[in-house]
């Protein structure tokens, strides 16, 4: 009797503290990145490479590569979307970045997040992009890796009929 009454006491101590923690640490909320919204590389034959990781690896393919689906952790109701993609090797879309890879961070409230960056001293390399299933705006890190920010909408993103890794 005194082990189930000192093992659930433990339980309840646990459950409060867990409780009071997430009272008082709220879910970090505002201006900032939120995930990995794609990997994005140079490859020297992306149709190729693209037919090889469906043939051997089972990646659903579209377009521009595969979007792995996922729901969002905060809300599991929502969907999230991961895109992986292989570009030409002469793609002028890292430039000015001469590295041969490019990620996508999904970001919330990216355009307090653009004040922000511009306060440090970071401007972006060109003015946002806004379309149905999101904005989006690229900048450089101090590697000279080019960087893309989206704010997803991923309830138009999901419309677009993508085809997913599900």
């Amino acid at each position: 009797m005194k082990k189930f009454t000192l093992l659930g006491l433990l339980c309840f101590a646990f459950l409060l503290g867990y409780g009071f923690s997430r009272f008082t640490n709220p879910v970090n909320k505002g201006p900032r990145v939120t995930g990995i919204g794609g990997i994005f590389f140079k490859a020297k034959d992306p149709k190729a490479l693209k037919a090889w990781y469906k043939k051997n690896l089972g990646m659903r393919m579209v377009q521009s590569g595969t979007n792995f689906e996922w729901h969002q952790g905060i809300d599991s109701t929502k969907k999230g979307f991961t895109l992986w993609a292989p570009f030409k090797e002469t793609s002028k879309y890292f430039q000015p970045s001469e590295k041969q890879f490019m990620i996508n961070y999904r970001v919330e409230g990216l355009a307090q997040l653009l004040v922000n960056l511009r306060a440090a001293g970071i401007l972006p390399t060109d003015s946002v992009e806004k379309v149905s299933y999101g904005s989006f705006v690229h900048l450089m890190d101090p590697e000279g890796n080019k960087i893309e920010l989206w704010e997803p909408n991923d309830v138009e993103y999901a419309k677009l009929g993508t085809i997913t890794t599900k």
